[in-house]
C-alpha cells in the first residue's frame, strides 16, 4: 500500500514525550486540499516544554517540518519524510488578554479569534479571524486581507529555537513584508501576542459579517482549495496576469482553476497532489510566456513526489 511507505520505525529512536506520535498519518486529513501522501511521523507535543525536550533531544539527523491548520499547504503524494510537528494539543489553543493586547497560542485557528472578540468586547483582529488557517501559519506568511496585514497588529512572538530554547521575539526583530516574514525555518512559533483595542460586539460582528460576505462573493468556498496559489508581483495582481494568459479555465486530472477566482485551485475530489502542482507550473509557464513575468508560489508545498517515492 502507498500508504504504508515508510517502513522503518523511528519511533523507536525519538526520545520519550508527554504527547503523541502517529507513524504513516495521513496528511490528507491536515491539509484543505485533503491531499498528499502520509508524514512518516507525526508529533503533537502535549504543551511548549514538552516540545522544547523533543527539540532538545532528538536525533539531528531527522528533517523537521512544522504544520499549522493546512490551509495554505500542499502536500506531495509521496509523503513527508522526518518529522511533521503539529500544534494540535489545548495548550496552544489558549489565549490570555491583558490590557489591549492578546496573546494566542500558535495551534489556535484564526477562526476562533472571532467568538473570542465578541465575548470579550475586542476588536482589531477581525481581518486575521477571516484568513483560513492558524495562528501561527498567519503570522509566518504575515497573512493579511482587507487593506491590513498581521505585521500591523503583532507586538511579539513566543518562538522555540532550533536547541529547544523558548524565547520571545520583538516585532521589530521580525521584519515582516508581504507575504513574508524573517522567521527561520527551525523556528517554531509557540504564542503570538496582538495589539487590539475595546469594541462593542455589534460592531465586531457587523466587520466580520462584511469580510465574510466580500469573500463569499469573490472567492470559492466550500470546496477543496487552499487560498491564494501565487502571489501579487508588485504593482499588480496575480488572477489578472493568469486570467490575461488564458489560465482561467485550465484542468489538469481532478485539479481545476477556480470560476470563481482564477488564483485559486480547486480539488474537484479526485486530484492527487501532482495534479494540482502540475496545474500550478503549467500556469506559471504560460504566465511566464505571455507576460515575461514569473508568478512565485504562495501556497507553500513540502514532501516527495511519488515517482520519487515509488523508484
Amino acid at each position: 500500500m502507498f500508504d504504508q511507505i515508510f517502513k522503518h520505525n523511528i519511533i523507536d529512536l525519538l526520545p520519550e514525550v508527554r504527547g503523541k506520535y502517529k507513524k504513516n498519518e495521513p496528511m490528507k486529513k491536515h491539509t484543505w486540499f485533503g491531499v498528499g501522501g502520509p508524514a512518516e511521523v507525526m508529533f503533537i507535543p502535549e504543551d511548549k516544554e514538552d516540545l522544547s525536550n523533543f527539540i532538545r533531544k532528538r536525533p539531528q539527523n531527522l528533517p523537521l517540518y512544522v504544520i499549522g491548520g493546512g490551509s495554505n499547504l500542499l502536500v506531495r503524494d509521496g509523503g513527508i519524510p522526518g518529522i511533521v510537528i503539529k500544534l494540535d494539543s489545548p495548550q496552544f489553543k489558549q489565549y490570555k488578554i491583558e490590557g489591549n493586547s492578546i496573546t494566542c497560542g500558535g495551534g489556535m485557528k484564526n477562526i476562533d479569534l472571532q467568538k473570542i472578540m465578541i465575548n470579550n468586547k475586542i476588536g482589531g483582529l477581525e481581518f486575521l479571524s477571516s484568513i483560513p488557517g492558524s495562528i501561527g501559519g498567519s503570522v509566518r506568511t504575515n497573512a493579511g486581507c482587507y487593506g491590513k496585514e498581521v505585521k500591523d497588529v503583532i507586538i511579539k512572538a513566543e518562538i522555540i529555537n532550533d536547541e529547544g530554547e523558548i524565547k520571545e521575539v520583538p516585532v521589530e526583530d521580525l521584519m515582516l513584508s508581504y507575504r513574508n516574514s524573517y522567521f527561520p525555518e527551525d523556528w517554531i512559533i509557540t504564542a503570538i501576542t496582538f495589539k487590539v483595542y475595546p469594541d462593542s460586539p455589534e460592531h465586531i460582528l457587523s466587520i466580520i459579517n462584511e469580510q465574510k460576505n466580500k469573500r463569499q462573493k469573490s472567492q470559492p468556498h466550500n470546496v477543496r482549495t487552499a487560498g491564494s496559489t501565487f502571489k501579487n508581483p508588485e504593482g499588480l495582481k496575480a488572477w489578472e496576469l493568469i486570467k490575461k494568459s488564458g489560465c482561467d479555465k485550465l484542468k489538469v486530472g481532478g485539479a481545476e482553476v477556480s470560476d470563481k477566482h482564477c488564483n485559486f485551485l480547486i480539488n474537484t475530489g479526485t486530484a492527487s497532489a501532482q495534479d494540482i502542482e502540475d496545474l500550478g507550473e503549467s500556469i506559471r509557464a504560460r504566465v511566464k510566456e505571455a507576460t515575461a513575468i514569473t508568478l512565485e508560489w504562495e501556497i507553500k508545498r513540502i514532501g516527495i513526489n511519488k515517482r520519487d517515492a515509488d523508484e
